[in-house]
């Protein structure tokens, strides 16, 4: 039997966790007081939203096996236990193949299949008006065909578990309550709905709103307008993005003040994330310049961004820092609460039963995050190495 101790992330409580057979065997006070600082220790992080990382890219053509396995790699690496492969809008081939090639890995791969909790398929059936569309190709976004679905869904070996949907989309609302029946988590994004449009999606079944705040018009109406329609409705979850760029820290403090306990954390990552500062070429907002700051934006417009290059333990130290959360609600943010998104009881928490997902983290002065050890399924698979 497999053993970490830490202070529980949240109260400093130092506890064993004590693991078997992949899942946590059990959670007890330790007894004596370890020598030297410990981490803190907490259920392994989940990401709801990855599009890629360090050139590895869910979106390329076409998806390679060294896509999937290399962004398993960077997430676990910034203790990211489990997250969901996001494939965005385009051609049916092209999504086709993406998310076949992502079931295959995890039919071939166990490293691959124990971090993937699924696919997130953002699109196509998305607003087709500029800012809503954000870096989504407006000769992709379409009405939404429940065949199409059907042939994706059966590509991908059943694994895709989340979509993003506009919800004025002809005939969205008996969509979504077909994919809700089946037990797929429906998200509202990259949208321009009226507030009777978003009622209609939200009562058949849609449970979050994608990166709300963003994904939209640069200049609304100061009220009412489908962002405070989403922000104010306690039906609905929220993701948002902590990156400094997609959300302002005020707005970002203003917005999970607002949802309370009902938010969740992404990074929303991309390809480019972890580039050097440049113009490249990419699927998610064609001709793209990553900036020396770290915001990515398309090169014709600054104002439309073109996905993230945050990491997970930049989120918690943003959340931290800027939003004012603490390191329990943060946490939360990115473990509990996501899984009970994906409705996934097993994930997300530290007791006996649930899966042996572990992330090992330190906080320095400054308040930067750092990822000691990420364990997945009681199998360590990324540490620092030391000396």
């Amino acid at each position: 039997m497999d053993k970490r101790t830490g202070k529980m992330a949240g109260t400093g409580t130092i506890v064993d966790v004590r693991m078997a057979d992949g899942v946590i065997a059990s959670v007890t006070p330790c007894s004596e007081t370890p020598e030297g600082e410990l981490p803190w220790i907490s259920p392994g992080w989940i990401d709801l939203q990855v599009n890629g990382y360090a050139g590895f890219d869910f979106n390329a053509q076409p998806v390679d096996v060294k896509d999937v396995l290399g962004v398993t790699e960077q997430m676990n690496r910034y203790g990211v236990t489990s997250y969901l492969p996001t494939v965005i809008t385009g051609s049916f081939e092209r999504m086709k193949q993406a998310v076949g090639q992502i079931g295959r890995v995890c039919d071939e791969y166990a490293s691959a299949a124990a971090s993937i909790a699924g696919i997130h398929v953002e699109g196509p059936y998305l607003s087709r008006e500029d800012g809503p569309r954000g870096a989504h190709p407006r000769e992709h976004v379409r009405e939404p065909d429940y065949d199409e679905w059907l042939q994706l869904q059966k590509e991908s070996g059943n694994r895709i578990r989340m979509i993003t949907v506009a919800p004025e989309r002809q005939g969205m609302a008996e969509f979504v309550r077909r994919l809700a029946d089946e037990g797929i988590t429906v998200c509202i994004g990259h949208t321009a709905a009226s507030p009777d449009q978003l009622d209609a999606a939200i009562e058949a079944g849609a449970v979050l709103s994608t990166h709300l705040g963003n994904g939209s018009h640069p200049v609304l109406a100061r009220h009412p307008n489908y962002i405070w329609h989403q922000l104010g409705d306690d039906r609905l979850w929220a993701s948002f993005i902590p990156d400094g760029h997609h959300l302002a820290p005020a707005v970002l403090k203003s917005m999970v003040r607002a949802k309370r306990d009902r938010f969740v954390l992404v990074t929303d990552c991309v390809a480019l994330g972890g580039m050097p500062p440049g113009k490249y070429r990419s699927l998610v907002g064609g001709e793209v310049e990553v900036h020396a700051n770290g915001r990515l934006s398309t090169a014709d417009n600054p104002n439309i961004l073109a996905g993230s290059g945050v990491t997970m333990p930049e989120c918690v130290a943003n959340a931290i820092r800027f939003a004012g959360l603490s390191m329990k609600e943060t946490v939360e943010a990115i473990t509990e609460r996501p899984a009970n998104v994906l409705g996934r009881e097993d994930l997300g928490r530290l007791v006996p039963g649930a899966a042996a997902d572990l992330t090992l983290f330190h906080t320095d002065s400054d308040g930067r995050v750092e990822v000691l050890e990420t364990i997945v399924k009681g199998k360590t698979a990324y540490a620092v190495k030391r000396g």
